[in-house]
């Protein structure tokens, strides 16, 4: 999913900058609100919400911390742990376990390990890329349910967007949900208001839209945006060259293996898809 458009109006929400832009938009949470009653699928409007620590502190020595994208509190002492992620990430479901269950931890030491009225957490992950492969909705909620269907408990609940999944066309579009991700989809691809879908003109949504174009940015705002980008390309180039380094040690065991299985050279490099001189060098090392 190409989330940059050089030519373009507007930044994606998709990107650090047009995420913490929107969704972590202190000074005014009129679409962070709007934005967590669809993700959750909430009847109950969402009257105001105050950001908290988003830094996961470790426990032991030995015990993993890390930054989760935002974390915020509503009116009812609803906590929401949200979090994005585009690039392949087949276990995200497991990193959802460990926010929500250090968020859950937390809130028990508060209480001195009590366990009564205990605040509902919402750990809700936006992604880029599929993680349910068998799963056709592009939006999911999972609390402890039995076999039979029936709820155990819902103090601890997990949402999941799958935007690759996400094919809706304006004339599609009925829910908040919808229009949700279809603008996080498709706002960045957009040079003109002409070409705005009628939901836009929503105040949650237009108050968004106007916090990523660029027209409406400062100076330091726009320098701070191409510092991200830059930042981006960075990472995007350090995780590619992983991805090769991680490919080529694959190639060249296989190849090692090859060897000691006395397979012939020509057949080495057909079916490792690589040139006899690639061969022969490893042979080299050997």
């Amino acid at each position: 999913m190409e989330i940059y458009n050089e030519s373009g109006r507007f930044i994606s929400i998709l990107t650090d900058y047009g995420f913490k832009a929107t969704f972590g938009n202190e000074s005014d949470t009129t679409f962070l609100k709007k934005a967590l009653e669809a993700l959750i699928d909430s009847p109950v409007p969402i009257k105001s919400v105050k950001f908290v620590k988003s830094e996961i502190s470790a426990i032991t020595i030995d015990s993993r911390s890390g930054i989760y994208d935002i974390a915020c509190v509503d009116e009812m002492e609803n906590h929401f742990i949200v979090e994005m992620q585009l690039s392949e990430y087949p276990e995200f479901i497991q990193r959802m376990k460990f926010y929500a269950l250090h968020r859950f931890n937390t809130l028990i030491k508060k209480g001195d390990y009590k366990f009564e009225n205990i605040p509902k957490i919402y750990c809700i992950g936006i992604l880029a890329k599929d993680i349910f492969t068998q799963i056709a909705d592009y939006h999911n909620i999972g609390i402890l349910r039995n076999a039979q269907n029936q709820t155990i408990d819902d103090q601890m609940t997990f949402v999941t967007v799958e935007l690759d999944k996400f094919q809706r066309q304006v004339n599609d579009i009925k829910t908040d949900l919808d229009k949700l991700i279809y603008t996080m989809k498709n706002l960045h691809t957009v040079t003109e208001t002409s070409q705005f879908p009628t939901f836009w003109n929503e105040d949650w949504l237009k108050k968004a839209i106007s916090e990523v174009d660029i027209r409406n940015m400062t100076p330091e705002q726009k320098l701070a945006y191409e510092m991200a980008i830059s930042a981006n390309a960075l990472a995007v180039k350090n995780e590619n060259k992983k991805i090769k380094e991680a490919e080529e040690r694959k190639t060249k065991e296989f190849i090692k293996n090859a060897f000691e299985q006395g397979l012939d050279i020509n057949l080495i490099a057909k079916l490792a898809n690589v040139s006899m001189d690639f061969v022969l060098e490893i042979q080299r090392q050997l």
